[in-house]
């Protein structure tokens, strides 16, 4: 495993992180999420990441004790605040009341006293963005935080936060996009901003929801029990990359990755990490052995020559907003 520094701050992450939105305590049984963090932690994985709306909660709590053994000084533990995680009207956005009690509720469910990194999972239009900074600043200064980030957030709303995490002496070093060779929507403002800021990108779906690991043909229907098939695993999120032309190009890809000696995942994952603002690229993984293909991305240098390959085989979907468009059910 090769390890980065988040953002410009001190803090080191594994170049590949372990996320678990979609599979613990919701599409995989515990036995089989404890196996997949087990095959993360003996590949260097040291970069755990979830969120307090995944399954409902019960992520955080499956992650909590699956690291539960763990030398906590070893790890670095980031979870987010923003979507519902209860019936009130409180029991969501960015405010002070919901980041103090959500702050709580993650720290007792992932049994620890303090999280590597806060990120704030969406932009809160209905609270004033003073409100939610100065609450981040004390969940920073009580020690149960130690950086805050934020997630999909853009170029111009990161440049705010940012400013008024200075003032309040904490550290914003983070954002985290989607990212892939077919959604490259962060490239145009975000990451030359956060180039400027010191702000790192941690992505999710660098393999674009598994449509770059080549097993979606075109003209086939999705294979049986595949993410595309299960409505609880994102299949609306998806469906925008669900058609011939972009599956067409896919398969393109494959005599690239098999003369780089890398599987289609790992050219996928490895090519998001040649972008020098990622810090870090999380995966996810129903089996172990997904991990274990995954993770040997790290440290690999694709050629200028296979990179241009890449770009001329294809259309990535570089200027729409996702923030505009995602539904409740897409919360990565």
């Amino acid at each position: 495993m090769e390890f980065r520094h988040l953002g410009r701050s001190g803090l080191m992450v594994s170049e590949i992180s372990y996320g678990n939105w979609i599979t613990h305590g919701s599409q995989v049984e515990e036995d089989a999420a404890f196996a997949c963090v087990r095959a993360a932690l003996d590949a260097g994985i040291t970069t755990f990441d979830t969120a307090d709306v995944y399954a409902g909660t019960r992520a955080e709590d499956v992650l909590g004790r699956a690291l539960a053994d763990e030398r906590r000084e070893g790890l670095e533990i980031f979870t987010k605040v923003y979507w519902p995680t209860g019936p009130g009207r409180n029991d969501r956005g960015l405010s002070r009341k919901h980041i103090m009690e959500s702050i709580n509720g993650s720290l007792r469910r992932l049994r620890t006293d303090y999280v590597d990194l806060y990120q704030a999972h969406r932009y809160d239009y209905s609270t004033p963005l003073e409100e939610t900074m100065e609450a981040f600043a004390d969940v920073v200064h009580s020690g149960k935080a130690l950086y805050i980030g934020v997630s999909e957030w853009t170029a111009a709303q990161i440049r705010e936060a940012h400013k008024l995490a200075r003032d309040l002496h904490i550290s914003l070093i983070s954002n985290q996009p989607q990212y892939s060779m077919l959604w490259r929507v962060i490239e145009g403002e975000v990451v030359p901003t956060s180039e400027e800021l010191g702000v790192g990108q941690i992505v999710w779906s660098p393999m674009a929801q598994g449509v770059l690991s080549g097993k979606y043909l075109p003209g086939q229907p999705p294979p049986a029990g595949s993410r595309a098939t299960d409505e609880k695993s994102g299949a609306n999120f998806i469906a925008r990359f669900l058609n011939d032309a972009v599956l067409t190009r896919v398969q393109q890809l494959r005599p690239l990755a098999e003369q780089a000696g890398l599987s289609m995942p790992q050219l996928a994952i490895a090519w998001v990490l040649q972008n020098p603002n990622v810090s870090s690229a999380i995966i996810g993984a129903s089996r172990p052995e997904q991990v274990q293909d995954n993770v040997k991305a790290a440290g690999v240098k694709l050629d200028a020559d296979l990179l241009k390959a890449i770009d001329e085989i294809i259309d990535p979907i570089t200027e729409r907003d996702p923030a505009k468009t995602e539904s409740p059910a897409q919360r990565p």
